[in-house]
């Protein structure tokens, strides 16, 4: 069994304490995260109701996102439970604890999948399960094995990240229309400076696991900033595309002006001076960022007037 072995190549350095179940599990399935995803979904299927309440739906939508995602998540971990151990920050997840076997984790992982994927089809619509699945299945078979092997992988990994407003507007128009294709293009935009800037500083640990982040490839820092900026920029335009696309109005437009004017000056502070402190400046902003735009769009939703 892989027990002993994690233990012995934990970065945490200390023996594994015991834990119930239930918070095993929530751990496997990265609660944040998910929890990210399941804003993201619901906040776009809102967006798509403009005003019309169907709650039951959002409910379901929500759950099988959630279990879907929750799915992924644990599969991630159990494809990387040896990289996971040799990282100060993942070291102390069920596997490399040595929590829980990986057969009970794939097992896990799958059962979530399934009944998300499942609930999706069934109570919601074939587009929306089509979706979770895909994004599933780049998360885990694409962004997941290329982290050893390429740079890329964080590009590849914000294709995943970008699915879930995808997702909920489908659930809700049934389509993937133009609106559906703007939220997706914001959160793949978005998601290229936060994890840039987290990778940063986290880059001696990610170089110790054979993560091939940019900020390990790019030990300078300069092309990690670059790409940071560059993406940064590109928001100001996308975010004014959920207005173009009758998402949001002027008030909305005023806003997402503003937020991605803050995004783009600590990334700015970031591109001169590669330290840890304007990496994490980018970071925080970053988590600002999308709740705020988000509840800018929900509270001027509808065409510019």
């Amino acid at each position: 069994m892989d027990r002993a072995l994690s233990i012995g190549q934990d970065a945490c350095g200390s023996a594994p304490s015991g834990v119930g179940s239930l918070k095993i599990w929530l751990a496997l399935a990265k609660p944040r995260l998910t929890a990210l995803v399941v804003l993201t979904t619901g906040g776009s299927c809102v967006l798509a109701a403009n005003g019309a309440s169907d709650w039951p739906h959002l409910l379901w939508t929500l759950l099988g996102t959630a279990l879907a995602a929750g799915g992924a998540n644990a599969a991630n971990q159990w494809a990387e439970h040896r990289r996971d151990a040799r990282m100060r920050r993942t070291c102390d997840r069920p596997l490399p604890r040595g929590r829980l076997s990986r057969m009970h984790a794939l097992l896990i992982a799958l059962a979530m999948l399934i009944m998300g994927a499942g609930l999706l089809a069934v109570r919601v619509n074939g587009i929306a399960a089509t979706l979770a699945l895909v994004s599933a299945g780049i998360y885990v078979l694409a962004y997941t094995p290329l982290k050893a092997r390429s740079s890329l992988c964080t590009l590849i990994g914000a294709v995943s990240g970008a699915i879930p407003p995808m997702l909920g507007w489908a659930a809700v128009s049934g389509r993937l229309d133009e609106p559906a294709w703007v939220l997706g293009g914001l959160l793949y935009v978005w998601q290229v400076p936060h994890f840039l800037s987290l990778a940063w500083l986290h880059r001696e640990d990610y170089a110790s696991a054979g993560v091939r982040a940019l900020s390990v490839v790019d030990p300078s820092g300069r092309m990690t900033a670059q790409v940071a900026l560059l993406h940064c920029l590109a928001l100001l335009p996308i975010g004014l595309g959920a207005s173009l696309a009758g998402i949001a109005g002027r008030v909305y437009m005023v806003g997402s002006l503003l937020l991605g004017a803050a995004m783009l000056a600590t990334a700015i502070g970031f591109y001169h001076r590669h330290t840890n402190p304007a990496a994490r400046r980018l970071f925080l902003a970053s988590l600002f960022y999308l709740p705020l735009l988000f509840a800018l769009m929900l509270a001027d939703r509808g065409p510019i007037r």
